[in-house]
C-alpha cells in the first residue's frame, strides 16, 4: 500500500526490536501538522511496526478525515480490525484539553474556535478511544520512551524536547510525568524575553527568545539564495568562512544555547532534545550549540557544575518522535478534571 511502511522497515525506527513483534493491545499514533499527518502503529512495547504519512486536508473535517484514513491505512496494512485498537492518540499543534480532546488555536490547521477533535475522530473511527494533546507534548513523550529504550533504563524521567522551528517552544517530561500546569502554556519559553527592547514579536512583546533561536529568525537573518532552506545555505556558508553567515550562526547558537540554559535552570532536566525542522541541520548544529553553551560557562564555576553541553542531542533523524509518543498517550486514560499533568506506566 503505498505511503506505508512494511515492518522491517518501520521496526527500525526504534529501539528494543527484538523478538517477536506482536499486535497485542496495538494502538495509533498520529503527529498531525499544518502540512502532513505522521501515522505509527504501535504494539504493546512501544515498538513501531507500521508508518505512514498523508498530507493533511485542512479545517476541522479535513483534520478528521486525513487522521481517519491514516488510520484506516494502517490497521488494514497490518491485517487488523480496527476495532481491535487499544486506542488513537493525536498530537496537534494548539491549546489541547487533555481531557475533552477539544482544540483551540490550531490555526496551522485551519480550525477557528475551539473543537471537539477527539470526539469527533473517535465518531469517525466507530468508537476508538481517541487521546489528543499538544505536538510538544506528545514529542517529548516519544523522546523520554525512545531514550529509555536506547539506555536500558526504566525511564529518562527528566527531558525537554526543544522544538526549533517556525517559533521556539519545548515540550516538558519531569518526574515521568507530562506537564502543562495551570493553563496547558508550560514550556512556551519561545515568549521569553531576553533582548531589552528587541525585536518585536507577534505576541506582543519585543525581544523574544523565538525572534533570535526560530527557524523563521534564520530565515530573515539569511534570506534564501538558492532554494534550499535557509539553515542550510547559512550553516555551509558559514563552514565555508562566510564572515557574515559565521556571525549570523554565531549569534543564533548563542540563542539557542540561552533556550537550553533556561530549561536547565528552571526545571534541571537530565535531557534536551533538539527537534524541529532546524534540526535537520544535524551534527553542525549540535556542534555549534555545545560550543555556545560552554562559552557561556566559561566565566561561571556555576554554569560549568551544570554540564549543560553534556546534556544536549539531537532528535534522532527519521524517527517519527512525536508520533510514537503520541501513541503512549492512548495507552492512559484521560487525567482528572482540574489536574494539569498525568503519569505513564510506559515511562514509570
Amino acid at each position: 500500500m503505498a505511503g506505508v511502511t512494511t515492518p522491517a522497515t518501520a521496526t527500525q525506527l526504534s529501539a528494543g526490536n527484538a523478538g517477536r513483534l506482536s499486535v497485542d493491545r496495538a494502538s495509533v499514533g498520529l503527529d498531525v501538522g499544518g502540512t502532513k499527518v505522521l501515522g505509527v502503529l504501535v504494539d504493546i512495547d512501544g515498538r513501531v511496526l507500521h508508518t505512514v504519512r498523508l498530507a493533511t486536508r485542512r479545517g476541522c473535517d479535513g483534520v478528521v478525515e486525513t487522521a481517519a484514513r491514516a488510520v484506516e491505512r494502517l490497521v488494514t496494512v497490518a491485517g487488523l480490525p480496527l476495532a481491535s485498537l487499544t486506542a488513537v492518540g493525536m498530537g496537534v499543534p494548539g491549546v489541547v484539553d487533555p481531557v475533552t480532546g477539544a482544540v483551540e488555536q490550531a490555526v496551522n490547521l485551519g480550525i477557528d474556535g475551539s473543537v471537539a477533535l477527539g470526539s469527533l475522530l473517535s465518531t469517525r473511527l466507530a468508537g476508538v478511544p481517541v487521546r489528543v494533546d499538544n505536538d510538544l507534548n506528545a514529542a517529548a513523550l516519544g523522546a523520554a520512551h525512545l531514550l529509555a529504550q536506547e539506555s536500558g533504563r526504566p525511564a529518562v524521567v527528566d527531558l525537554a524536547f526543544l522544538a526549533l522551528g517556525t517559533g521556539v517552544a519545548a515540550g516538558l517530561v519531569l518526574d515521568g510525568v507530562v506537564r502543562r500546569e495551570h493553563t496547558g502554556t508550560a514550556g512556551e519559553i519561545g515568549h521569553i524575553p531576553v533582548v531589552p527592547g528587541g525585536l518585536a514579536c507577534p505576541c506582543g512583546q519585543r525581544g523574544c527568545l523565538e525572534q533570535y533561536a526560530s527557524g523563521t529568525a534564520l530565515d530573515i537573518a539569511w534570506p534564501g539564495r538558492t532554494g534550499r532552506p535557509a539553515p542550510a545555505e547559512l550553516f555551509d556558508a558559514a563552514a565555508a568562512g562566510d564572515v557574515n553567515a559565521l556571525r549570523i550562526r554565531g549569534a543564533f547558537a548563542g540563542a539557542v544555547a540561552a533556550a537550553v540554559r533556561l530549561l536547565v535552570l528552571t526545571c534541571d532536566v537530565e535531557r534536551v532534545m533538539i527537534g524541529g525542522g532546524v534540526s535537520a541541520l544535524g551534527e553542525p548544529l549540535l556542534q555549534v550549540v555545545r560550543s555556545a553553551l560552554t562559552a557561556q560557562a566559561a566565566g561561571s564555576p556555576f554554569l560549568r557544575s551544570m554540564n549543560l553541553a553534556d546534556r544536549v542531542e539531537l532528535a534522532p533523524a527519521g524517527v517519527p518522535v512525536a508520533a510514537i509518543g503520541a501513541s503512549l498517550l492512548g495507552t492512559e486514560g484521560p487525567p482528572d478534571r482540574g489536574q494539569s499533568r498525568w503519569r505513564s506506566t510506559v515511562l514509570v
